[in-house]
């Protein structure tokens, strides 16, 4: 039975790869620390401002408990709860209610909510200079507003249909105001007078204003007028309802605003205006009985007055009468049938207030009543079949006593009911009023300050892993060689000393062997050297075929090009240094500024730039001699760029060039160019086909891997191939995978 058994290797290279990318995610997190850093100051630094900017916000509260409705005085029995009814209203349903027109109204009327006053000279960096800007105050007798000069009050603003909604500008002049108002890019003022009311003629209408004073003179005042749903939407928008809990039955209204005492003002006035308009709907139903009753008592008072007068009558024409058992009680139950149809039918009528004919209880009423109706009609058969004389005394006394017990009845309903409403409280109880806490409760500057702090290191984190995926500088030699195909025969450490020399102005470059002779980028230069010394071929191809020496033999001085990708990278540098380094094993050496354009090696070795190689490739004369410069180096000479030339890929390329450098390898050891870069000429590409060794330099954390891969598929296009690349410039940092660059140096010691 095979069993199948994991590959170990394959998991550790996976595993591998893991820690690679991760650690090769972390190293471009800390190299783009600036980044991250400036823009994470950057947006702490917006978010001191907005938080500036933003004027404080304050809150005030309110709890209310909504409770079943009152019933009255309980002491006056339950045949007032039949009649008043019972009614209940459920928090969710009283949270809709606050929020409605029907309450937030009438407080936008009373506190003049639907004016808004503002200074139009406060400016935005006036917000962020300033603490807290002040804001409009509204009360019952108008809009307060304090400035830098003075207090603007306006008591009353009434503008016609057309204006609402728009800013009106008032200002203050030395015989009163001046309002005015924009249309259609076109100014309107008005004139008035400070302290008394005045309407203005305007084409839509008559503008009412009562303005009691404004700032000095110069200084205006923007002034709307906002229709009444704006007004009531802006209040309702600060205004939050909730329930405490679940069907606690407990409200808890919230409002906030610019002003503390302001919000405490108008949700108090919100709670009165709800307490209001709960207290009529909850007296709605007694007071419509009672208006029942209001017209129903004196009808029956007539009628009772009219049945007594008609019974007295006839007592008098025929004196008194014994009446028999049988009509005494059919008296008393026509009484007691009368005053129970009265009751009914009052019942009904109240009903009849709320609900349909079709209504249960209306329905069971009208039964009730076809009953009594028809034991009513029973009794009056029995009466009919009495003495006429009997049966008149009979009926004229049952009218009487059946008025007079209704009347009473329902006189005493209507006391009742009278004292029922002075006792309604309401179904709402206030539990705890806006109270002044002058606590802000926005902005919370200290949750502003580290929301924009770490959305500014998200952003500055965001901004280092775009660069690096669309700009990729060179950062690893081995990612450098897989994406070149060429080797990194050198690696050459920041020297920190001749860093900060070449940041001085009017100071000349100068060779490390004069500023760090004993640091690591020196080092690097000679293993560079000790590399191109055991790699160089036996012959030379700038002389094959052309010169001899004193025994017939080819001279093997040996030709080293050294180019770059771009402007800026090193390449002088590492020239320089690297002739210094080859001329302490005695060999003679020249080097060549092959720049023609913008070459700089004369800085450095401190010879002025003229009579150099391009005045040579232009002369008649043939004695090179006179274009080569010694220098203050033993066995190193120089040859300088020379004057700008109009052709210099043309010199280059032409028969005199190769017929010196002949000349130059039969003369020197080591002969080494430094070249334009490959990207911007192709000087490059020419001086190569006579070079024995071609050095590209890049320079660390600043050389683009595309543009280095590109430059080196371009010397291959020309059939020149790049030997090595020279990583100049590397920086010493936690960040660099290849910090044993440093961790291994081995110098003198100070001792």
């Amino acid at each position: 039975m095979s069993q199948t058994v994991p590959n170990p290797s394959t998991n550790d290279t996976t595993q591998q790869d893991d820690e690679i990318d991760l650690i090769a995610l972390l190293l471009t997190l800390l190299r783009g620390w600036k980044t991250i850093l400036a823009c994470a100051l950057l947006s702490l630094a917006l978010g001191v401002t907005y938080s500036r900017y933003v004027q404080p916000t304050y809150q005030t509260d309110a709890l209310l408990q909504i409770d079943e409705k009152s019933k009255g005085v309980a002491a006056l029995g339950a045949n007032i709860s039949e009649l008043v009814g019972e009614s209940g209203s459920a928090a969710e349903t009283e949270r809709e209610l606050i929020k409605s027109r029907m309450v937030l109204g009438p407080v936008v009327d009373k506190l003049h909510l639907d004016l808004r006053i503002s200074n139009p000279e406060i400016g935005s960096l006036d917000r962020i200079a300033q603490s807290k800007i002040p804001s409009q105050t509204s009360t019952e007798q108008g809009v307060f507003l304090e400035t830098r000069h003075g207090e603007a009050q306006i008591n009353n603003f009434e503008v016609p249909l057309a204006y609402l909604n728009k800013p009106f500008t008032l200002v203050k002049t030395a015989t009163g105001f001046t309002l005015s108002l924009e249309i259609n890019e076109e100014t309107i003022e008005y004139k008035g007078n400070i302290g008394t009311p005045t309407t203005l003629n305007t084409p839509e209408g008559n503008i009412r204003i009562s303005v009691a004073s404004l700032p000095a003179v110069g200084h205006p005042i923007s002034l709307t007028k906002l229709s009444t749903p704006s007004a009531i939407n802006a209040l309702g928008d600060n205004l939050s309802v909730t329930e405490r809990g679940k069907q606690t039955g407990i409200v808890q209204l919230t409002l906030s605003g610019e002003d503390q005492e302001q919000v405490s003002r108008v949700l108090s006035n919100v709670v009165q205006s709800y307490i209001d308009q709960n207290l009529s709907r909850g007296a709605q139903r007694t007071t419509t009985t009672i208006e029942f009753m209001e017209s129903q008592i004196p009808q029956l008072k007539q009628k009772l007055e009219q049945s007594e007068e008609a019974f007295n009558k006839f007592r008098e024409q025929y004196g008194t009468i014994d009446v028999t058992k049988e009509a005494e009680i059919l008296l008393s139950e026509s009484a007691q049938i009368e005053r129970q149809l009265s009751e009914l039918q009052l019942k009904q009528a109240e009903l009849l207030t709320y609900y349909t004919a079709e209504h249960p209880l209306v329905v069971q009423i009208n039964d009730q009543l076809a009953v009594l109706n028809a034991r009513r009609q029973e009794i009056k058969d029995t009466v009919t079949r009495m003495p006429e004389t009997q049966r008149e005394f009979l009926q004229l006394s049952q009218d009487m006593e059946i008025n007079r017990e209704i009347y009473l009845t329902m006189l005493k309903n209507y006391e009742q009911l009278k004292i029922a409403r002075a006792g309604e409280i309401g179904s709402v109880r206030v539990v705890d009023m806006p109270i002044n806490t002058y606590k802000a409760i926005a902005p919370k500057k200290l949750q502003i300050w580290i929301l924009a702090l770490l959305l500014g290191t998200m952003l500055g984190t965001l901004l280092v892993f775009i660069k690096s995926l669309l700009r990729n500088p060179v950062k690893d030699p081995e990612q450098l060689e897989a994406k070149t195909g060429v080797p990194v025969i050198a690696t050459i450490p920041r020297s920190k000393t001749s860093f900060n020399l070449s940041k001085k102005k009017h100071n000349n470059r100068n060779l490390l062997a004069m500023v760090d002779h004993e640091g690591l980028s020196y080092e690097a230069i000679k293993s560079l050297r000790t590399s191109l010394i055991f790699t160089m071929p036996k012959l030379t191809k700038a002389a094959q075929g052309s010169i001899e020496s004193d025994t017939g033999m080819i001279k093997h001085g040996k030709v080293i090009v050294i180019t770059g990708e771009a402007p800026g990278i090193g390449k002088s540098f590492v020239s320089s240094n690297l002739a210094e380094t080859f001329s302490q094993l005695n060999k003679k050496v020249l080097i060549v500024d092959g720049d023609m354009r913008r070459g700089e090696l004369h800085k450095i070795f401190s010879i002025t730039k003229n009579v150099g190689l391009s005045d040579y490739l232009t002369a008649n004369e043939d004695a090179l001699n006179n274009y080569i410069h010694p220098t203050s180096f033993d066995f190193i000479d120089f040859m300088p760029r020379g004057e700008h030339p109009t052709n210099p890929a043309s010199l280059l390329a032409s028969e005199k060039f190769r017929s010196m450098m002949a000349q130059l390898v039969a003369i020197y050891d080591i002969i080494i160019i430094d070249t334009p870069p490959i990207l911007a000429v192709s000087d490059a590409i020419i001086t190569a086909k006579y070079a024995d060794k071609v050095l590209m330099v890049t320079r660390f954390n600043q050389s683009i891997e595309g543009q280095v891969a590109y430059a080196v598929k371009q010397m291959d296009k020309g059939g020149v191939t790049v030997d090595g690349i020279v990583l100049n410039d590397m920086v010493q940092g936690i960040t660099s995978k290849y910090n044993y660059h440093y961790s291994y140096a081995y110098g003198n010691s100070k001792d």
